[in-house]
Order: C-alpha cells, then structure tokens, then sequence
C-alpha cells in the first residue's frame, strides 16, 4: 500500500458530491475548481440509470456551443489528466500535480455500495494511490472567522503522517464515507475534509468554505492551487451576510455570541477546561433565548 507520508508524493484522488454532503456548494465548488485548473478530461463515468432517482435528481437540457439543445444527465465521473492549462499563473503546481485526478458527482439514490465498487474500481485503474474525500457541513460558524476544516481518517497510517484524527462520529452518513470505507478495503489510504458552513447563509453558495478547503488540500499536499476570483468573492460574500445581519437585530446577536465562543477556542491561553466552560456557557445563552426552541435560523431570504 501506498505510504501516505504527507500524501505529497503519490497518485491522489480528490472527492466531492453535490447533495447532502456539500453544504454551501463548498466541497463540489472546490474539486471543479481543481478540475478546471488543471484542464482534466472524463475517463470513466457510473450509468445514470442504476443509481440515480431522475425525480429527485432530475435531468436538466442546454443548448451548447454549436446552439443544439442536448440533455445532461446527473452521474459521477472520474476526471483524469488532459490538456494541461498553459497558464502558469492558472496552473495546479506542486508534487503530484501532473498526476491529480477528481471524482465529482452527485449523490446516489440507490445500490451504494455497487456504485462505491465500481469507482472505486475505476480509481485503481488510474493507479490511484490516496484519497481526499472533500465535505461540508452546516455549523454554528461565525462568517466574520477563518471557517474551520476537520481533517480525520480511519487510516492508522495517514493518522500519524498527517497527524489528524479518527472520528468519532456515529450517526447517518453520506456517500463519502461508503467511499472511503470501501477504498480503505481496497488498500488505498483516505483522509476526509469537513469544512464548517454558517448555517444561518444555508441557501448561499459559500467561496469562503471553498477557499478553507483548498487552503487545507494545500496544506496536506503540498500543491499551490491558484485562486482565480474566488477571493473577491469571499469577501464579496462576507460583506453580503454583514448587510443582512446589519437589518436584523435578532441575526447580529446570535452571530456576536458565534463570535465569542470562537474567539474563546482560538485563544492561546484557552486551555481545555476553559473552552468547554465557555461552550457550556455559550449553549446555555443559547437555550435561554430560544426557550427550548428549534435553533435560530434567518427570515426567508437570508
């Protein structure tokens, strides 16, 4: 099996799913930005019609260059090297850049664990040899904070290169981890990346949680991923949730407490005691204010 040492020398698979799994459009908005920039073409794609509910996840028509009107059918597939971008300012550098691959998809409806095979499958064809399996998550995250990314894996090895953690996390899961347990199973080490989406912008595309993604597929590779616009577009974004919270007395206050259990976390003097005092106390505002309610969410529009 591959040794996952900083995952900075092999042959890697960066994952992502629209759906349940992407929160903020973050984790799809970051692999296709990876699959533009390094002008990656399809070599192998999962039939449509085995695992995909066309009522939920309907077909959509275009009309494409040539002005002919074509049907687009939802599905996976595994993206591979093609023409590499000849700029080299737009340009995926790095160890292992010429040989990045991306799966982008969306979420199956059905027969899981025949679509994980066959991908699977699929990315040992490629000679794959590790995984970066791309999420996000709705969170009680203030906008106005570098938004957060968990790193963790089930790999004992990836665990003590990377230095991340194993989760323990039990509960409903997405196709990524289905993903990642049969990769596992199939000798190809894996890391997950969960980033943390405000809850409270749910409805919004959100490129500061791309932007925390790449950040950290950076730091873990060893790649220099260009950002194009997505910059301006992050404070674009975090100027536009400041506008919406400046006309919403309730939204500023819940996201001045976010803040303040953050900035309590962050602390370099926080120890651990501390900054579970201070989250026991930020839960008890919480409660308090809700009066056992649902959580706070947004007017409609937000």
């Amino acid at each position: 099996m591959h040794q996952p040492v900083g995952f900075s020398s092999g042959r890697l698979l960066v994952v992502a799913f629209e759906g349940w799994n992407d929160a903020g459009e973050a984790a799809s908005g970051a692999a296709r930005l990876l699959a533009d920039r390094l002008g990656l073409v399809e070599i192998a794609s999962v039939d449509p019609e085995l695992y995909y509910d066309f009522q939920f996840n309907r077909p959509t028509i275009a009309a494409g260059d040539d002005g002919v009107r074509r049907i687009e059918w939802p599905g996976a597939a595994l993206l591979g090297p093609g023409d590499l971008v000849e700029d080299d300012e737009e340009s995926v550098t790095g160890p292992g850049a010429e040989g990045l691959h991306v799966l982008l998809g969306a979420e199956p409806a059905r027969s899981w664990k025949s679509f994980a095979a066959e991908l699977i499958d699929a990315a040992l064809a490629a000679d794959v040899e590790g995984i970066i399996l791309l999420g996000a998550m709705l969170a009680d995250a203030p906008h106005t904070r570098p938004l957060m990314v968990f790193a963790s894996s089930e790999n004992p090895e990836v665990r003590q290169s990377l230095g991340v953690e194993r989760s323990t996390y039990e509960g409903p899961i997405g196709i990524l981890s289905v993903l990642a347990d049969h990769a596992e199973r199939a000798g190809i080490p894996t890391v997950s990346l969960w980033a943390s989406v405000p809850h409270y912008v749910h409805n919004a595309p959100s490129p500061k949680a791309v932007l925390a993604l790449l950040a950290k597929v950076e730091e873990l590779t060893g790649l220099s991923i260009p950002r194009g616009s997505l910059e301006e577009d992050a404070q674009a974004w975090e100027a536009g949730v400041d506008a919406l919270a400046a006309d919403d007395e309730d939204m500023a206050g819940y996201i001045t407490q976010l803040e303040q259990a953050r900035d309590a976390v962050d602390a370099p003097e926080a120890s651990g005691e501390a900054i579970a005092k201070e989250f026991e106390r930020y839960l008890r505002r919480r409660g308090d204010q809700r009066g056992g309610d649902e959580p706070w969410r947004p007017r409609d529009g937000a």
